[in-house]
């Protein structure tokens, strides 16, 4: 059955939401609210959307939030939340990286469910602790590597999972951005502030940014696992702190091959994320400009176009497709995607169970891989590019 199959519940059985960062001005908030409403899973009933008392109480009142339940401090929500009988059973986090630990941590330790967005946090210590408490506290920890939720790519993990490329060879992976080609932080820009300056965004810029949902992307629809690495990082922009384009030669377990780049410095690029693989077999491209079609090219046959929404697709595109075909489905209805398999999981928990087998979401773990990768490539590109063990 299709996600919008399955979409209407009683509001009763919504899953109480609240959200830590978001407020007015930031754009990922938004895209998480959306992506939460879409298919009518959620309802939004308490915030700490800004840790500016005035700016959270103007944006949880644009939001149709209680007064009550608009917070100013996470710890606050958390303790507070968790005391309510009709308290939030889950949080989305979206707040600068910096952040994502100690609020998720806060959280967990209340017993509430996290939906945090990526990378999971700025050092693989902090991740791994996060990791730790997640499974102690038994709670669903969820990560938004939101392409994961694109129909073409569960087709293509699907075929992959199904031997139709054979043995893998190689991997290559881009994410191309031009929106920091200049020193957009230096005239206030929020959104390019933050990401440039590493108290806030970790060790990894670039890398960091974009790079972890390339990095994730590939391992998602692949099933490889990396082994090492060598990178080389390159902040081109005079005077910005963290790199704006990454270079990174991957060697997965097993002896497949990669190559990934990632580059905010790359005129004429908007989101130009495209994944290719290729096995004995044939070979898969898929580009996120173009979500509806997966290219697929068995070894000595002309290639073929694979389309969302039609006989084509797979089981496993046709159960995260919403429209029929020459509907577009893309980013807000991908990342709502992610959010419906993670309100499955939740309200499974509510009565002590799994969720069935087919429900799919990045998890804490695709978060520590996330931010491993990070730290490998960090410490790779300081070597001069020396092979680095993930």
């Amino acid at each position: 059955m299709s996600i919008e199959g399955r979409s209407r519940e009683t509001a009763d059985k919504r899953v109480r939401l609240g959200m830590v960062g978001g407020g007015e001005g930031a754009f990922i908030g938004a895209v998480h609210r959306i992506a939460a409403r879409m298919d009518d899973h959620y309802a939004l009933v308490a915030g700490a959307l800004s840790s500016t008392p005035e700016k959270a109480m103007r944006s949880g009142v644009a939001l149709g939030l209680a007064a009550d339940r608009v917070y100013s401090d996470y710890e606050a929500m958390a303790k507070f939340e968790a005391k309510r009988p009709d308290g939030i059973e889950a949080v989305s986090i979206v707040t600068p990286n910096h952040m994502h630990a100690p609020v998720a941590m806060a959280f967990l330790k209340a017993g509430i469910h996290v939906i945090c967005d990526k990378p999971l946090t700025t050092s693989l210590k902090e991740a791994l602790s996060l990791q730790k408490a997640a499974a102690a506290s038994k709670r669903i920890f969820a990560v938004t590597y939101n392409y994961t939720g694109y129909p073409m790519v569960r087709h293509a993990r699907a075929m992959i999972e199904a031997g139709e490329l054979g043995e893998l060879r190689v991997v290559q992976v881009e994410y191309a951005q031009d929106w920091l080609t200049e020193k957009l932080e230096a005239t206030g820009q929020k959104q390019a502030a933050w990401r440039t300056d590493p108290k806030q965004s970790g060790a990894g810029g670039c890398i960091g940014d974009i790079g972890t949902h390339a990095y994730d992307l590939a391992c998602f629809v692949s099933g490889l696992t990396l082994d090492s690495l060598s990178a080389d990082l390159t902040s081109f922009v005079k005077g910005r702190k963290l790199d704006d384009n990454v270079h990174v030669m991957l060697r997965f377990k097993g002896g497949a091959k990669g190559l990934l780049w990632a580059s905010q410095v790359a005129p004429g690029n908007e989101n130009g994320l495209r994944l290719r693989v290729y096995g004995t077999k044939g070979g898969i491209s898929w580009e996120q400009e173009h979500p509806n079609q997966l290219t697929f090219a068995p070894f000595g046959q002309p290639p073929r176009i694979i389309s969302r929404g039609t006989g084509s697709a797979n089981a496993a595109a046709a159960r995260v497709t919403r429209v029929p075909p020459g509907h577009p489905e893309g980013y807000l209805e991908g990342f709502a995607n992610l959010y419906t398999e993670i309100a499955a999981a939740i309200r499974a928990a509510r009565g002590g169970k799994k969720a069935d087998s087919a429900v799919t979401f990045p998890t804490v773990a695709d978060g520590v891989r996330g931010v491993a990768f990070v730290e490998a490539a960090v410490k790779s590109s300081k070597k001069n590019g020396a092979w680095v063990k993930v």
